[in-house]
This record gives structure tokens, C-alpha cells and sequence, in this order.
């Protein structure tokens, strides 16, 4: 065999390459800086460590945004917005924190571009929906906030 296909133990330790610095603020609802902390204490209960310190980092970072604490009449952080299409398809997305986002639940990242296009506008006004697959115009029926 080869010695180029022999791994040598060199006593070197694994070098793991450092984290990236997040871009954006870490927003979460408090539903979802709930699941953050359960997550954190399985993942400490299971010995993880890698995701011990991924979790610990981003519970640190939470920044949690109370929807009661919104202008309800304004898309925001935390609103269940419910648009319409041009074909009258009506959906409701809710804007929340990128770990909590499932789009197949109805639940988006404020990231999105979706959220992006919706944040700041009020109920009746229309907004460009910018997609990779085209821009669509959607009017924003109703602006909700969870009580």
C-alpha cells in the first residue's frame, strides 16, 4: 500500500474552523426562545457539545421580540399577514425569527423576502413580492398579532 494513503498521527488536535460572525440581529418570538432553551438543555442532557455551544451562542445572541409590544396596524415582527394574490388566493404568513421559520406552516423568516416586502406596510397597500421565479404584487388584507 501506498503511504500516501496512510493517515500518520501527526499529535496535532482537529482544528475546527472558527464560526462566521452573524450578518443580522438574531430576532426570535418568545415561543421560539422557549424552543431555543429546551433545545439547549437536550442537547446538554444528550453530552452534545457541538451543539451545546451552537445553541448557548444563539440563545446569548436572542434578541425576543413580544408581538403584543407591536403597532398592530403595521406588518412587523411577529404579524400573522394574510395577502392576496393576483389570481385572489388569499395566505397567511406569520414573520418570525429564522430558526422558527416553516414555510409549509404558514410561518416565515423576517429575512425572507416575502417578510421583507411586507414589513412596514399597513393592511390594503400592495407590495412587490420579489422571487427568483418573478415578482408578484400582493395586497395585504389583514395585519394580526397573537394576544
Amino acid at each position: 500500500m501506498s503511504r500516501a494513503f496512510v493517515k500518520e498521527d501527526d499529535g496535532d488536535a482537529e482544528v475546527v474552523a472558527p464560526r462566521p460572525q452573524r450578518q443580522h440581529p438574531y430576532y426570535v418570538t418568545p415561543e421560539g426562545f422557549a424552543q431555543l432553551q429546551e433545545r439547549l438543555a437536550q442537547a446538554q442532557t444528550a453530552g452534545n457539545e457541538r451543539e451545546v455551544e451552537t445553541l448557548q451562542e444563539r440563545v446569548e445572541a436572542a434578541i425576543v421580540v413580544n408581538p403584543k409590544d407591536q403597532d398592530s396596524s403595521v406588518a412587523r415582527f411577529g404579524a400573522a399577514v394574510t395577502v392576496e394574490t393576483p389570481d385572489r388566493k388569499r395566505q397567511t404568513y406569520r414573520i418570525v425569527g429564522e430558526d422558527e421559520a416553516d414555510p409549509l406552516q404558514g410561518t416565515i423568516s423576517w429575512l425572507s423576502p416575502l417578510a421583507q416586502a411586507l414589513i412596514d406596510h399597513r393592511a390594503g397597500e400592495r407590495v412587490t413580492w420579489q422571487r427568483p421565479a418573478g415578482n408578484v404584487a400582493v395586497r395585504i388584507v389583514s395585519i394580526q398579532y397573537a394576544v
